[in-house]
């Protein structure tokens, strides 16, 4: 039989998102304006895109000149539609672009996440600006946690044009709550390179994303999970459960990973544990950490091999052969306390593997438990060396009172 040929790659999705506010016009790059190395740093990647790039270009604070705010606060448009690149078209966009108004970051990230559509493989928008949000709400970490938990596969990067502290804040908040990075360019050719590197990665669409999955509250009624990697998002202290079935002679293994994708308080966990279905414990696994962490993962092994382990659960079923199968229950749990926000919407995102696989414990030593062959090898043990040691210490004693 003739093997199936392998899907044809889907082309990949990038928006690049620019900042043409007000502030993109001081000169403090290299002697040059931020637009003017915006601009030319465009024209080199455009020229070194692949030629099945799907590309699309959005701007904002690039038309509205006025004082009213509610109106500046919207303006953001979609220059170049997402498509087959059209280098000409592509530069004549960019190259009319003049600094003019206010930076409604929040809303330009969600007009670009439309822009990118749902279908298809991974997808990612590139923001580069030089400033802060200044029309919230919506918040633009708020935004990317909204656009991160529909689970579309979208990453956002972002790069900063103003050595500002609470411009890098933002930006790796916003960065970090859809997985992507944050990097700061201070020339002309930092912020090609960094483009460029980022326009590569969104070739990657091959790569099979985590299956989305809704834990339950509760062992009875969770959903079903065979060997794969999930993906789910946990509200501050809440447990979600799931089931997965492992048989007489595998053995289960799980890791859960979760990112803290917003400011949390000092000192905190992520607890990992497999039970049965009436609650006992079987194994757990922790990690913990204070201060700034970017990932905190945890796993666990357990073992359906034991006749008398797998006979004893009630909920242990026996397929035609003979072979029984147990529902464990894998719950997942943290003890993380947000800083500023109080309803944690949406939930922390992690990411849950799941493998059952051959049983590969290591062979039993001999134990007291196992039988009395040991407890009589430790007692003759223990009655000859008591034996050499009474008749070396007469020995010795009277040698010594001979002397």
């Amino acid at each position: 039989m003739a093997a199936e040929p392998e899907p044809a790659a889907e082309p990949f999705r990038v928006e690049l998102v620019l900042d043409v506010s007000g502030s993109m016009r001081a000169a403090d790059i290299g002697g040059r304006s931020r637009i003017s190395v915006a601009q030319q740093a465009f024209n080199d990647v455009v020229d070194a895109l692949p030629d099945g790039t799907q590309l699309g270009i959005r701007v904002l604070g690039a038309t509205y000149k006025g004082d009213n705010k509610t109106v500046a606060c919207r303006d953001t448009q979609q220059l170049v539609p997402v498509g087959p690149v059209d280098r000409a078209a592509a530069k004549e966009a960019i190259a009319t672009l003049r600094p003019t108004g206010h930076t409604p970051i929040g809303l330009a990230l969600r007009g670009a996440a439309q822009d990118l559509g749902t279908d298809g493989g991974n997808r990612r928008i590139v923001l580069i600006t030089d400033g802060e949000d200044t029309c919230a709400p919506p918040d633009p970490c708020d935004v990317a946690r909204e656009l991160a938990a529909q689970g579309t596969k979208l990453v956002v990067d972002t790069l900063g044009l103003a050595p500002d502290e609470k411009v890098r804040r933002q930006l790796l908040c916003i960065a970090g709550a859809t997985g992507g990075t944050y990097a700061a360019a201070q020339s002309s050719e930092q912020l090609t390179d960094r483009i460029k590197q980022l326009v590569r990665r969104a070739e990657d669409t091959n790569t099979p994303a985590p299956a989305p999955v809704a834990g339950g509250r509760e062992c009875a009624g969770a959903p079903l999970l065979g060997p794969g990697v999930y993906t789910d998002r946990e509200k501050f202290a809440e447990h979600r459960w799931y089931r997965v079935p492992v048989a007489e002679g595998q053995e289960l293994r799980a890791a859960v990973s979760v990112t803290p994708d917003r400011p949390v308080h000092r000192d905190y966990g992520v607890l990992l544990r497999a039970t049965a279905a009436d609650g006992r414990e079987l194994v757990r696994g922790t990690d913990a950490g204070s201060g700034r962490t970017d990932v905190l993962s945890t796993g666990l092994r357990w073992s359906a091999s034991e006749p008398e382990e797998t006979s004893a659960e009630p909920d242990a079923d026996a397929d035609d052969e003979g072979v029984r199968t147990i529902e464990v229950c894998l719950v997942i749990s943290n003890s993380f306390a947000p800083v500023d926000r109080a309803d944690g919407q949406p939930g922390m995102p992690f990411e849950l593997v799941v493998d059952v696989v051959a049983d590969s414990r290591t062979p039993d030593a001999p134990g007291l438990g196992r039988g009395w062959l040991l407890l009589l090898v430790l007692t003759v043990a223990g009655l000859v060396s008591g034996v050499l040691v009474g008749w070396l210490t007469r020995w010795w004693i009277a040698t010594w009172r001979t002397n």
